[in-house]
């Protein structure tokens, strides 16, 4: 065999190769895209385990103290001296029972305040995480469904291309006969001349 038979017949080799694994009946219009599906919504969060309540102290006891005077006192000689002592420092007397009393007021007041300033921060927190957590749930449902759609698209683009690819080798395969043509009715024309 001289060198073009040679080439011819491993064109003609290639070609048969490329035939057998080509697609030859690729469909002619693309197929529809697949639906995007719509996750459903999130699932319920467990329930949030209640905070034990802490207790309050116990202030019984100094609302009851507060008195420095001792109005319980008997007969006796004991008795009359309290009271002679009494009558004798009732003005600071008086004044340590204002104050004793002023502090209870204000220990009461103060106690009460930490409880609603406490109660308030728990109700605010729990909205917070509650908005925060219905955030989060809508954010995980646009991310599943982007992620849907991501999918779908790949899908269809991967179909788009199979049929591009498809098409180009029917072309392929097309011109590759139109040139198998050409060369035999040039080995013809050239037997022709020869004779």
């Amino acid at each position: 065999m001289n060198d073009r038979q040679q080439v011819a017949e491993e064109l003609r080799r290639v070609r048969e190769e490329v035939r057998a694994r080509a697609l030859h009946d690729p469909p002619a219009t693309l197929p529809a895209a697949a639906p995007v599906k719509v996750p459903g919504p999130m699932p319920a969060d467990r329930e949030a385990v209640p905070i034990a309540p802490i207790r309050r102290p116990d202030n019984a006891a100094l609302n009851e103290g507060w008195r420095v005077r001792d109005d319980k006192a008997g007969p006796g000689w004991r008795a009359r001296l309290a009271r002679g002592l009494g009558r004798l420092l009732a003005r600071i007397l008086d004044a340590q029972e204002s104050f004793n009393s002023r502090q209870v007021q204000f220990d009461n007041e103060l106690l009460d305040y930490i409880d609603a300033r406490l109660e308030a921060t728990h109700r605010h927190y729990d909205d917070v995480l509650g908005l925060h957590g219905r955030h989060m749930g809508e954010i995980d449902e646009r991310h599943l469904i982007l992620q849907e759609e991501l999918v779908a698209h790949v899908h269809d683009l991967v179909r788009r291309i199979d049929l591009v690819l498809a098409e180009a080798e029917k072309g392929r395969l097309g011109l590759e006969r139109d040139l198998r043509d050409v060369r035999e009715r040039l080995a013809r024309l050239e037997e022709r001349l020869a004779r």
